[in-house]
């Protein structure tokens, strides 16, 4: 997922950092922007543009100390700009209007980018308290733009003679307008002070829940002191979680939850008892802290949406993406639901014989789904991880795996730079190069689990590649596999060297822009197109040519077996039932969510849970949605509310396209060439279904999607 939409402040924080306007001329703003503290002219190190290579941020320099000072300039710098351009006394033209917005807020980009990017991977107390503090005053510095009528007036009079622009420079106008009408600058005055105050609420709310989900990962573990209950575990595996609890001064194996409800571990732990409560810690975790906040959240979401007239929240969400309203999500999730709950019953039918057999009765229960899917994944694939891990050494799968299959793809090369600095010890940076040795842009690679980052994976920014600026990118991957022991090597699952590979393909993405303006460069696209890239990356790791130049045991050298690839690639679509249905529940979830209208009122959120589970026909106990409501960061911390769908619906296109390129060749540098000429560069300069179909020759179909999850054959 972007980090631009992780969290609400990262999210109001980075639509400033694509350079979308911020202004101010209600005097009022310029006391909110001062509520942080005074404006300080001084130097520090996020004053200037970074000196290093590709403006790479300075983090052996930055100080937390320089962050509020600079917040707060930065805003009151660009709030200044905003009103010379709102006031600008020439008639409004693109050039004086749209591009000096572009061109606006350089520090308030710089300072946004380095924060928002670190508080999600090394937060600490300090980090928490200015974003909680940041959130009410962006917000109101973005209304204090978007509600502005000077500054409106301007760009509908440059909208209404968009024709004689050329192709980008119109789509940044649509852009614009866009973005003016949807935050309410048609309104009158008193709906637009209603507007403000919702905003602000909202934007703290979602702070504070992104900022609780932190806390649980921080505060509920489970410690467990009798090694005997981690049968199952390899002795790497619990070393592991021994040096987890010494990291965090507590005694014994500390487990730590993923972001998922599902929990990785579960696969491997025989105790019963004990997978129950880690189970259950991860599926109530954050209720009593968010559960009230999301309930206010969807109100308030509610009520914005009928103030700028839509029947709900996700009638608005969607209308400016792909899928343009919720009936178009709804058909594609409905029609793929049945099918895939009648899988996982098929899957569930062959777990509890494996349970039966070791002597449980009864259905499956939620915690028991993970361990005997992974006995019965042995049985018919004669699979076990521990076989597998050795020959998905973490080094291997980046450096021989992706990079090499890069290289194929794109002709890109990658040389590791390390002079430059890193924010952790853990992360390492690359400099990009394509075949003929001219720069790309760099990639940072941040590997580990630890206290103080955020759960799941992500792709983010620190500099977005523009012609305007003449920038370069500079782009970074997160991901959370848990750290070995000192001097014990990184073994990936499959499913976490497939989750690496993914990443890049949003990285991708972000390093292959050809993009004249920030706010359309890169990865800012629409929600349900952004997920492409990185959905057909993920499918190159098990390219023959690719998979044979990775998969090597750590110790050895030796090539994986073919007969244990050829398992490994038979089990790809073992346990689809499971996997799309908790994933077709938590997006469902996510639009039941936000299709309630602002007269509707909600107040019990399990029993929303499992109303909205029941109207889609998936409230199946043993398979829960992938996040429930008190965690699922995506809706209710980022910028994915009534958009978890993007995934799928990405997805169609993903596997359509790889489908079209193995037609055609497979893995050969012309299809690579193609699909970064006409998708990773375009960003979102041209419309986005219009550059599909310029490199597939049509519209995707949902064939490829279903073979994919292996629903048909």
């Amino acid at each position: 997922m972007r980090t631009t939409l992780l969290a609400t402040a990262i999210s109001a924080a980075l639509a400033l950092t694509a350079c979308s306007p911020s202004v101010t001329t209600d005097p009022s703003a310029k006391t909110d922007s001062t509520k942080m503290m005074e404006v300080k002219q001084f130097m520090n190190v996020l004053s200037e543009k970074s000196p290093l290579d590709f403006q790479a941020p300075q983090f052996d320099k930055i100080q937390m100390s320089d962050y509020e000072p600079m917040f707060t300039q930065g805003m009151a710098e660009h709030a200044a700009e905003m009103e010379t351009i709102a006031n600008n006394a020439e008639p409004a033209s693109f050039a004086n209007t749209l591009v000096a917005m572009e061109k606006s807020g350089e520090l308030l980009n710089r300072v946004s980018t380095v924060f928002f990017a670190l508080s999600g991977v090394i937060s600490n107390d300090e980090f928490l308290r200015i974003e909680a503090e940041l959130a009410p005053l962006l917000s109101a510095h973005s209304d204090n733009i978007y509600l502005n009528p000077t500054l409106f007036k301007r760009v509908e009079t440059i909208n209404a003679s968009k024709a004689d622009l050329n192709a980008e420079d119109q789509r940044l106008v649509d852009y614009y307008y866009s973005e003016f009408i949807r935050a309410g600058a048609k309104l009158n005055d008193i709906q637009k002070a209603s507007m403000r105050d919702i905003n602000e609420q909202i934007s703290s709310l979602q702070t504070e829940f992104s900022q609780n989900l932190l806390a649980s990962f921080k505060n509920d573990v489970i410690l467990v002191q009798d090694k005997t209950q981690l049968n199952g575990l390899s002795e790497a595996d619990i070393a592991s979680l021994a040096e987890a609890a010494k990291g965090a001064d507590k005694k014994g194996y500390m487990i730590t939850l993923v972001n998922t409800t599902r929990q990785p571990i579960l696969s491997s732990l025989a105790n019963r008892d004990l997978r129950q409560q880690i189970w259950q810690a991860s599926a109530n975790r954050a209720m009593d802290t968010n559960g009230p906040i999301l309930l206010k959240l969807v109100q308030l979401r509610a009520e914005k949406a009928s103030l700028l007239g839509y029947a709900n929240w996700a009638s608005y969400s969607t209308e400016d993406q792909m899928a343009k309203n919720p009936a178009a999500v709804l058909a594609i999730l409905d029609k793929l639901a049945p099918q895939a709950l009648v899988k996982a019953k098929i899957e569930a039918a062959d777990i509890e014989e494996q349970m039966h057999a070791d002597g449980l009765s009864g259905e499956v229960q939620a915690w028991d789904w993970a361990y005997y899917a992974e006995k019965v994944r042995k049985a018919k694939y004669d699979l076990d991880d521990s076989q597998v891990k050795p020959y998905f050494e973490l080094n291997s799968v980046l450096e021989n795996g992706l990079f090499f299959a890069m290289e194929k793809l794109y002709g890109i090369h990658f040389k590791e730079r390390k002079d430059l600095p890193v924010y952790h010890e853990d992360v390492r940076c690359f400099e990009v190069f394509n075949q003929d040795n001219s720069t790309v842009g760099l990639f940072y690679f941040d590997p580990y689990a630890r206290e103080g980052k955020g759960g799941g994976a992500w792709m983010g920014e620190f500099v977005s590649q523009n012609f305007l600026f003449k920038d370069k990118p500079v782009v970074f991957n997160v991901l959370n596999n848990v750290k070995p022991a000192p001097g014990q090597p990184t073994l990936l699952s499959f499913d976490e060297a497939t989750t690496l590979f993914h990443e890049f393909g949003h990285a991708a993405h972000g390093l292959f822009s050809q993009v004249k303006y920030p706010s359309l460069a890169g990865t800012n696209t629409a929600r349900d197109f952004v997920e492409f890239p990185s959905q057909f990356n993920e499918d190159w790791d098990i390219e023959p040519s690719i998979i044979a130049n990775y998969a090597k045991h750590y110790q050895t050298g030796e090539a994986i077996p073919a007969d244990l690839l050829e398992r490994v690639l038979n089990s790809v679509k073992f346990n689809q039932g499971y996997d799309t249905t908790e994933y077709l529940a938590a997006a469902l979830l996510d639009m039941e969510w936000h299709m309630i209208g602002a007269d509707t009122k909600i107040t019990d959120v399990a029993a929303f849970e499992k109303q909205a589970l029941a109207k889609h026909g998936l409230n199946y106990a043993p398979i829960p949605p992938r996040y429930k409501s008190a965690y699922f960061s995506h809706t209710f911390a980022g910028g994915y509310s009534a958009g978890y769908y993007a995934y799928l619906w990405t997805e169609v296109f993903a596997a359509d396209a790889f489908a079209h390129m193995q037609k055609n060749g497979g893995l050969t540098r012309k299809n690579g060439d193609e699909f970064r000429e006409k998708i990773l560069s375009i960003g979102n300069s041209k419309d986005l279904m219009e550059s599909y179909v310029g490199f597939r020759g049509q519209q995707p179909d949902t064939d490829a999607l279903l073979k994919r999850r292996g629903l048909v054959h």
